[in-house]
């Protein structure tokens, strides 16, 4: 996900005037009108979320979808991600590759009974589209599904809650995705989420989303839950904002996203950057992204110098805040290779001012995800 700010005039989610009536404070967001924090707040949405379900409005992200005879195959030739091998309901994470091994964007990839659905982030879509028109094979058919709404309901009651409205979700496992009826509506939902706990994601037509927003939020379990928490969640998880934890100067390597590469595509490659990241991978990155505990209370904010302990600067914050699950602050950044060991002590260059912190093991709060 990124969160880069769009041009002057902002787009609206279907949903825009649900999150109006509910109170909410709205924002710019990747060239969206979307809400920040609803009123009970950015605190209580997070520990909503941990308890029991949040609901999340990411309509914003672009909902594409590949058809024809070797779509997969001709996916994989632009990311380091095993497309081909994916069975039918099956997801998986990946990233666009730049040809010197950066990455453009990241995504999902679900295999479809009609071809693969992708989900990549808002503020990318337009030159994410731009870059598979330009890449795929002729024969391969891209259509942007912006007639398609996006929820999210993430935490460990979503299951329970879904499954009135979805029977059979339930029965899903994590990264899997299957075809269901909402309400009479044909929806594809997805075993996934960005909060580090169980959930879904649900694609349905743009003019029946208010009304399954609404139904959803009548369940006694669910509050709605804004962009502020959704970082702090994310953030708690471990997991990348795409334009600050990841972007075009780092690899999947560096970001320790090395796991999502599966071992035909180490050695085979075939993939944009394929070289640089298969070098890495051999002999180790020059830098790696790690957890920052700081001690105390005071966050370290993106952008905040990491040193050593002879306070030579060895690597920058990229996220960073306070931890409501947590209980205190917590940030991750890129360090130097070789000052990446966990239980390093480091400093934080908090207002010109050194402050002890401590490399530490993602995530800061273990992920619930439903692996049966």
């Amino acid at each position: 996900m990124s969160d880069d700010a769009g041009a002057d005039t902002l787009a609206r989610t279907p949903l825009f005037e649900e999150h109006r009536a509910l109170g909410a404070t709205l924002v710019p967001f990747a060239g969206y009108e979307m809400p920040v924090r609803y009123p009970a707040g950015i605190m209580a949405e997070h520990t909503h979320t941990r308890a029991a379900a949040g609901l999340f409005d990411v309509s914003h992200m672009g909902q594409l979808r590949l058809t024809g005879h070797g779509a997969a195959e001709a996916l994989e030739r632009l990311v380091p991600g095993d497309i081909a091998g994916l069975a039918a309901g099956a997801m998986r994470y990946t990233q666009f590759t730049s040809d010197d091994g950066g990455i453009l964007d990241d995504l999902i990839a679900t295999r479809t009974d009609s071809g693969l659905s992708l989900v990549v982030n808002a503020s990318c879509k337009a030159q994410d589209i731009a870059h598979l028109e330009r890449r795929l094979d002729a024969g391969i058919s891209l259509s942007v599904l912006a007639e398609r709404a996006l929820l999210a309901l993430q935490g460990p009651k979503a299951a329970a809650v879904l499954e009135r409205h979805a029977p059979g979700c339930a029965g899903l496992a994590f990264m899997t995705a299957g075809p269901f009826t909402i309400g009479g509506v044909e929806a594809l939902v997805s075993r996934c989420g960005y909060t580090g706990e169980d959930g879904f994601e649900v694609s349905l037509p743009e003019d029946e989303a208010a009304a399954f927003w609404r139904r959803l939020m009548a369940e006694p379990e669910v509050e709605p839950v804004g962009l502020g928490a959704r970082d702090s969640l994310r953030l708690e998880a471990g997991l990348c904002l795409y334009g600050h934890d990841i972007d075009e100067t780092t690899s999947p390597v560096e970001a320790g996203l090395a796991w999502s590469i599966a071992r035909r595509r180490r050695q085979d490659g075939g993939f944009p950057g394929a070289a640089r990241i298969q070098q890495e991978l051999a002999e180790g990155p020059k830098r790696r992204r790690v957890g920052i505990l700081p001690d105390g209370r005071a966050p370290a904010r993106e952008g905040t110098s990491v040193l050593d302990t002879q306070g030579n600067t060895i690597g920058e914050v990229t996220s960073g805040g306070f931890g409501p699950t947590a209980g205190g602050p917590v940030a991750m950044g890129y360090v130097a290779a070789e000052a990446a060991e966990i239980g390093r002590p480091v400093s934080l260059l908090v207002r010109g001012k050194p402050r002890p912190a401590t490399i530490v093991k993602l995530p800061f709060v273990p992920h619930t995800y439903h692996r049966p």
